[in-house]
């Protein structure tokens, strides 16, 4: 074979800088993506206050977390009073009066489970990836399918049991004592399948979306590099291919994602409420009840967050 004809040989990355890379990743998206969320949250408790007993989903860019309201007054960051009048006036509102750090507000504790999450999901990938090509062929379009399903399955089931432990640590100020007693009277009574509750909504979700990002992404990658005459991509390449095939994953799999919040927010009040769960709280009843509620057309549109639990 011609040497000339053959493109230049590829760097190989090693996992540990996949890992290195999918960590400094997460925590840049995260600085840049919470305060848009923080400002969003906090107009929200603006229009309607959060009594004790309600819960809303806080997302730092990486992932979507149950919060409880279970402060008092004005203490919490999320109740403190002011007097917006729409996103940039809140942004500039927070910033004077309480300092650019309140834009970070809520954020290193949803870190710790997103980010490990984060490292999980985008090294399997790449591992599952490359394990794929040796076998199949780099050819192989079910490649990014596979991979992004398979990585985001170990990603989910890894994280969903520390992320029903962090909600009851932040709803109530456990000690390590009282957390391992809590876990242990948990497995004892629901079995250790009870620490996966929730994990269902969030992988009708989450598979989809990774299946149909990663071969999307491959795809337009691979064909914005034959348009432009180029054999690696580059940054504006990437950057566009992945928003591209996000966006068009983010609409399809919506009603899912609408779905996993209210089951999210439901399992809450009856886990506070300490009562059984009904029948209809299963992911197609769900769907139905929207559907009768609402029309289709809710099943496409941000559902309302927060709950109430009593």
């Amino acid at each position: 074979m011609d040497p000339e004809s053959e493109g230049p040989p590829i760097t190989t990355v090693t996992p540990l800088q996949q890992m290195f890379a999918s960590c400094t990743g997460a925590i840049l998206t995260s600085l840049m993506v919470t305060p848009f969320d923080v400002v969003k949250i906090r107009l929200q408790a603006q229009n309607n206050p959060f009594p004790k007993g309600k819960c809303f989903l806080y997302s730092n860019g990486l992932m979507d977390h149950l919060c409880v309201c279970e402060e008092e007054g004005n203490k919490a960051w999320y109740k403190k009073p002011g007097r917006f009048q729409g996103t940039l006036d809140a942004f500039l509102k927070i910033i004077r009066n309480e300092g650019i750090k309140s834009l970070w507000s809520g954020l290193p504790p949803t870190l710790v489970m997103a980010v490990p999450a984060t490292v999980i999901y985008f090294t399997c990938y790449d591992q599952l990836t490359a394990l794929l090509r040796s076998k199949l062929g780099e050819n192989e379009s079910r490649i990014p399918i596979v991979a992004g399903i398979m990585a985001r399955l170990g990603a989910v089931t890894v994280i969903s049991p520390l992320e029903l432990i962090r909600t009851k640590m932040q709803s109530k100020k456990f000690s390590y004592e009282e957390l391992h007693r809590f876990v242990s009277k948990k497995v004892s009574e629901d079995g250790w399948i009870s620490l996966w509750r929730g994990w269902a909504p969030t992988i009708l979700r989450d598979v989809p979306f990774s299946a149909m990002y990663w071969y999307n992404y491959e795809v337009l990658k691979k064909w914005l590099c034959a348009k432009s005459g180029l054999y690696e991509p580059t940054f504006m390449i990437n950057f566009t291919s992945g928003a591209l095939s996000g966006s068009f994953a983010a609409v399809v799999t919506l009603p899912f994602d609408v779905v996993k919040t209210q089951k999210q927010t439901q399992l809450w009040i009856y886990e506070s409420q300490k009562i059984s769960m009904p029948l209809q709280m299963s992911t197609w009843s769900i769907m139905k009840n929207i559907v009768a509620q609402n029309g289709f057309s809710g099943l496409f549109t941000d559902c309302d967050l927060l709950k109430e639990s009593g």
